[in-house]
């Protein structure tokens, strides 16, 4: 499991957070969301048309749910009276190296074509500590750790704590479901709540059940610690009643098989250092970089305030670009 830095939730723990405090915090959360979406990715693109059909389903829906969180935690931290800052050169991740805030010392994350190995990778990051204690979170002190979910859960006992008149008095800068499916419009701390609630639930699930709310495309999948889990156990993840009003979860259901000969053989880690000056390779590279660097100033454009259906369509063309 990836825990993060103790510093990472100063101030959140405290009877009467500040804005200021709750904005810092979302704007890490931001910065952590980014930086799983590249390996993801990397390992999306490395599968070969027409193979592993599964594991390449499970690596895209987690990829779009990613996004989806960018785009809930920049709805709060507009809401809130902040700006979401990623066109910026310390917004961008290192690879290989370790998650913004993170502590885990033995966990590199490697941009690395899809593997047992890469998927492990994959498993630490979203994974939980589980069962979650509620109430040990609020005697947290800042030279202790908390995973990923209990930093959000940390920051939505902190909204709760806010005074209402943080919230803009009218929706701001705020991208709604009809651009984004699953996107909730934060004007206040009961919509806050609800942007986290998928949040959490779609990368760990709940304290109760690894199932998320509000999957990608209206159909509720487990979260994504369990969809990666699932591609390990090579099963689909079942429900099954042990009684009328108790339910368990086992990988019993419909095989997942993933075939090594059907992932191209691409560098890990690649970088445009590792390639001389006019090589078809370091060209590539160059370019892939400019798009990703356009990208996200696209991005910082569309989720401060200019989220209109042409924008949005930009970013999208951008995405799509990177696989090219």
């Amino acid at each position: 499991m990836i825990v993060l830095e103790g510093l990472i939730i100063e101030g959140l723990t405290h009877d009467d957070p500040t804005p200021a405090v709750v904005r810092a915090a979302l704007q890490r959360a931001l910065e952590l969301e980014h930086s799983t979406i590249p390996p993801y990715l990397y390992a999306l693109y490395s599968l070969k048309p027409g193979c592993n059909l599964e594991v390449s389903r499970v690596l895209e829906s987690v990829v779009i749910e990613e996004m989806l969180h960018m785009v809930l935690v920049s709805n709060i931290l507009n809401a809130l009276g902040g700006a979401p800052e990623l066109a910026t050169p310390s917004f961008i991740p290192r690879y290989p190296g370790r998650l913004p805030g993170g502590v885990e010392q033995h966990l590199t994350v490697h941009l690395a074509p899809f593997s047992f190995e890469q998927l492990q990778v994959f498993i630490e990051i979203e994974e939980p500590r589980s069962p979650l204690d509620h109430e040990g979170l609020l005697q947290r002190s800042l030279d202790e750790t908390c995973t990923i979910g209990e930093f959000y859960t940390l920051i939505r006992r902190a909204i709760t704590r806010l005074d209402p008149s943080a919230f803009a008095t009218s929706p701001r800068h705020q991208v709604g479901p009809t651009l984004v499916f699953g996107s909730v419009e934060v004007v206040d701390a009961v919509s806050a709540d609800a942007a986290l609630d998928i949040i959490i639930s779609q990368g760990e699930g709940t304290a109760t059940s690894p199932e998320e709310v509000a999957g990608f495309g209206g159909v509720n999948d487990v979260a994504h610690y369990y969809r990666f889990l699932e591609l390990q156990r090579g099963r689909r993840m079942v429900r099954q009643a042990v009684n009328c009003d108790t339910f368990d979860f086992d990988f019993t259901g419909e095989p997942l098989v993933f075939d090594p000969d059907g992932v191209w053989d691409i560098a890990t880690d690649p970088s445009v250092e590792g390639h001389p000056p006019g090589s078809k390779e370091r060209l590539l590279l160059e370019r892939f970089n400019y798009t990703y660097t356009a990208l996200l100033h696209q991005l910082d454009w569309f989720l401060n305030g200019h989220s209109g259906a042409t924008e949005f369509a930009t970013v999208l063309e951008l995405m799509r670009s990177l696989s090219t």
